[in-house]
């Protein structure tokens, strides 16, 4: 093998050793972002969630953003049934995803119908806390698995804590208190069951169904949430909250 020959070899293999380096180096990373991630999961089940990154792109856009973080107790039992009577009746018995649901979803859609989500309470606040929103397959892989693990580790008491305290209520307000305060003038505890329907009903697109005043497709949904709301109280649908 000639000088040049040998040169060119050793270019290669150093060209390869390089790359094999930062895929290495790559790799390390993102293994310790997600050990992080799922520290501070764990930490969240005693610790406010400080923020998001929903958050801070409402702040980075302009909104005026509002905020106040208040425990389960100081949020009105008619919110938390109406939440679960609106987005996820099935809340205090999947394990973070309702496979039935998503199943349900795949069949409606293979068989000609729209393609609806199937988004749990538990994959909305994993979203929320940990993610973007957007409709990436990582993110929604991210999702799921984060939906798993705070079911696991902080209970349905504590997720539906961490919802009311993250979800986004159009305007740059998020949290149950925030949207009482600045809707209704009264602290999340006084919510009446109307109210609480109304918050209900602008889910998940409270930036285009409006609480003040509602147009005409949310003071419908209002109703039905309102009937949805007797049925999971009268069920025990949210006992794994509220305890009844």
């Amino acid at each position: 093998m000639g000088a040049k020959t040998r040169v060119k070899a050793g270019r290669k293999r150093s060209r390869r050793g390089s790359v094999t380096t930062w895929l290495l180096r790559i790799l390390k990373g993102l293994i310790a972002i997600l050990i992080l991630m799922h520290v501070y999961a764990l930490a969240l089940k005693w610790v406010p969630v400080p923020g998001s990154i929903l958050m801070m792109q409402r702040t980075i856009e302009g909104e005026h953003f509002r905020r106040a973080i208040v425990p389960l107790e100081e949020i009105s039992p008619n919110l938390v049934t109406a939440v679960i009577a609106a987005e996820d009746t099935r809340f205090c018995e999947h394990r973070g995803i309702d496979f039935e649901a998503v199943q349900k979803a795949i069949d409606e859609r293979q068989s000609g119908g729209r393609l609806r989500g199937a988004s749990t309470i538990t994959q909305q606040t994993a979203k929320n806390v940990f993610f973007w929103n957007g409709g990436s397959y990582v993110r929604k892989a991210g999702e799921a698995w984060f939906a798993l693990v705070i079911d696991a580790a902080w209970g349905k008491r504590r997720v539906m804590e961490n919802y009311l305290n993250t979800i986004e209520w159009g305007d740059g307000i998020f949290g149950a208190e925030a949207a009482a305060r600045v809707r209704f003038g009264k602290p999340a505890s006084d919510l009446s069951a109307y109210e609480a329907a109304l918050l209900a009903s602008v889910l998940p697109n409270p930036n285009e169904w409006r609480v003040d005043p509602p147009g005409p497709y949310v003071s419908g949904r209002v109703g039905t949430v309102q009937s949805r709301m007797g049925v999971v109280a009268r069920q025990g649908l949210d006992d794994c909250v509220l305890g009844r």
